[in-house]
């Protein structure tokens, strides 16, 4: 059952929690000026970085970066559509200087407390028919993983998102099975997120969490014909994420869940919860987030996953 109430408003507002502190004062200062700050901080901090981030690799304690988009197209239509020529760029300048490796590659590095090597990976959160234009083709060409979390509905309906719908976007599509298998077949890992795209955080009701979760993996599954290993939560910021959503999901058998609201990930760091960070819009956001920054990393936010279960988790079980 869809909740469209839910993922109104709470979409826009929640991809902007998602952003960083320096991204905060976005209804004060103008919107050229946080570019401009954003790409001086950019430009200023990464050859320290850089070189910081190449001594922990040195000593096998490189962090792996984890890089969310959502849709690729040139209309502008929303804050969380990045210019395909953007998105180009960032492509190519993280292949010249990182390792692009997979979710489970990034967890085997995790278990083993070891990576020797500037390490990243590409997500896509969602499930947008415009990436298959652009985006999803240069991966495949360029043979960079990614992992593509699809919202279960939209998929499965054909219907656009709830949010897209408030907004007046009638015109974004979801992507079809088709696509999806398409994808699947050219090394492309579907993941899961949820059925409707509520804010998991908001979710007491443990029927319609293991709905949002468990079940909505199961239909595409089913649907794909194939093992959906990964499940990312919509908005990602630790508000949207619950110790219950994460036992359901430790205990339905997925292989992990991302958040959304920044960091990296070291070895011997807990493999189930690997942290990612959005990047939409200009390519200095992206080239940003895939170098190690200490300083911002000291301001993140931080979700402590606790591994006990708790009586109405078994229940809903």
């Amino acid at each position: 059952m869809s909740h469209p109430a839910e993922n109104r408003t709470l979409y826009a507002t929640n991809q902007t929690s998602a952003l960083s502190k320096d991204d905060l004062h976005a209804s004060t200062v103008p919107r050229r000026w946080r570019t401009a700050l954003a790409k001086a901080y950019y430009y200023a901090t990464y050859p320290e970085r850089q070189w910081y981030h190449r001594r922990l690799a040195a000593a096998g304690r490189a962090p792996i970066s984890v890089l969310v988009f959502h849709r690729i197209a040139d209309d502008g239509a929303n804050s969380w559509t990045t210019p395909t020529r953007n998105f180009v760029e960032v492509i190519r300048w993280l292949k010249t200087r990182f390792e692009m490796i997979s979710l489970t590659d990034l967890q085997q590095r995790l278990c083993d407390g070891s990576n020797t090597s500037p390490s990243a990976c590409i997500t896509f959160d969602d499930g947008y028919a415009d990436n298959c234009e652009t985006a999803i083709p240069l991966l495949i060409a360029e043979k960079i993983p990614c992992t593509y979390f699809v919202t279960a509905e939209p998929v499965l309906t054909g219907k656009p998102f709830a949010h897209d719908l408030e907004m007046g976007h009638t015109h974004l599509a979801p992507n079809t099975l088709d696509q999806l298998r398409t994808m699947k077949s050219d090394g492309i890992d579907i993941g899961a997120h949820t059925r409707t795209h509520p804010d998991i955080g908001r979710l007491a009701d443990p029927a319609r969490l293991y709905e949002e979760i468990v079940t909505s993996r199961n239909d595409l599954e089913n649907s794909l014909g194939d093992r959906v290993a990964f499940f990312a939560f919509p908005f990602g910021s630790p508000e949207n994420l619950t110790h219950q959503a994460f036992r359901l999901a430790k205990r339905a058998g997925f292989d992990g869940v991302c958040s959304a609201y920044g960091g990296w990930n070291y070895p011997a760091d807990d493999p189930f919860h690997i942290r990612r960070r959005i990047v939409d819009g200009p390519p200095h956001r992206a080239k940003s987030w895939a170098v190690l920054d200490p300083l911002r990393e000291l301001c993140l936010p931080h979700f402590a996953y606790c591994p006990e279960r708790s009586p109405s988790l078994e229940q809903s079980l």
